[in-house]
């Protein structure tokens, strides 16, 4: 992807932003398509626990993440990563030009793509 033609990628990561072994990982796929002159967005989205415990209920999700269907694993996974992990960053510490962070908890994502199209004059 990072040599061909087309026009963008979306990668997302979950980041636990307490470890350094994530940091280097995001930065080594970042090398991957700046050396090619590529140009990354960093997007990061959080939303209340609540809220992502009802979304990993909806029809759209449960239809396309056929992992996510067993209920209680993925709320159980949710809940600890949470607790054991740092899954948001701190103002500032994404040194990045390209970033923008959005709490979505009460956004549609139409509204959170429209924010994201704004912010990058995409």
């Amino acid at each position: 992807m990072a040599k061909s033609d087309q026009y963008g990628l979306i990668f997302t990561y979950v980041w636990a932003f307490d470890m350094k072994e994530d940091w280097e990982y995001v930065d080594k796929v970042c090398r991957i398509f700046e050396t090619k002159g590529g140009t990354v967005y960093f997007v990061e989205l959080e939303a209340d626990l609540d809220e992502r415990l009802e979304r990993n209920k909806s029809p759209h999700r449960l239809q396309h993440k056929p992992t996510k269907r067993n209920l209680q694993r993925p709320e159980r996974d949710l809940v600890k990563s949470m607790d054991q992990y740092r899954l948001n960053s701190i103002e500032g510490e994404i040194e990045r030009e390209n970033y923008i962070r959005i709490n979505n908890t009460n956004l549609s994502a139409d509204e959170v793509a429209r924010q994201i199209k704004e912010r990058f004059d995409l």
